[in-house]
């Protein structure tokens, strides 16, 4: 069964916070709210955590992974950035946006589309995202909670608690935070694509 964490959406108890952070240094997935619906999340270097969230969302070996990141520092450790996208990145964050960009070597192998060597990356606007990342220490490998063959991600914590219960080790739930998925931008490859048009107003890259 899933530990459940009660979190106040706005000032996030700390020793809960460090619970849930402890838990997914221990090897746990979680599912965690965002400023742009929940998300299931584990440590970035987690093999076991990457293949549940595979086998939870039937995915593909061409998905982009996300590393959820604390702030711009650490988000460009992890990817390359021309002086151009970084402009452009630095402007949108913290904000419902993916960026998809060429990976650095601190980028395990397996979260790499297989072709392009690519990851998605983004800066939440969350209060307990950002707390929780903040405890971390390190980005959290993140990917949407959309399961497969439904059109919208689940965004109620007790009914993630109830549909994913024996998948899942800890749900954090500190209220609704909407349906809608992120903005997916895709920088890879030489121009700009707009890849998903979500959360994120796409009008500044357009």
């Amino acid at each position: 069964m899933a530990k459940y964490f009660d979190v106040h959406p706005e000032n996030p108890q700390s020793r809960t916070i460090r619970s849930v952070a402890d838990s997914i240094r221990a090897g746990a997935l979680v599912a965690y709210p965002t400023d742009s619906c929940y998300a299931l999340g584990c440590q970035l270097g987690s093999r076991d955590g990457i293949s549940r969230i595979r086998s939870i969302r039937n995915l593909d070996d061409r998905h982009h992974f996300t590393l959820v990141c604390q702030n711009f520092a650490q988000l460009g450790q992890f990817v390359h950035i021309d002086n151009d996208v970084f402009r452009a990145i630095k402007a949108a964050t913290p904000g419902s946006y993916t960026f998809i960009l060429p990976a650095t070597k601190e980028v395990p192998r397996q979260l790499l589309h297989p072709k392009k060597k690519t990851v998605g990356v983004r800066i939440p606007d969350h209060v307990v995202a950002q707390a929780l990342l903040a405890d971390l220490g390190e980005p959290l490998l993140s990917s949407t909670l959309l399961l497969p063959d439904e059109d919208e991600p689940l965004t109620q914590g007790w009914e993630i608690k109830e549909r994913l219960d024996h998948v899942v080790d800890a749900v954090v739930d500190s209220g609704d935070c909407g349906t809608e998925p992120t903005t997916v931008i895709d920088f890879s490859g030489g121009e700009l694509e707009i890849v998903r048009r979500g959360a994120g107003d796409t009008a500044r890259f357009e």
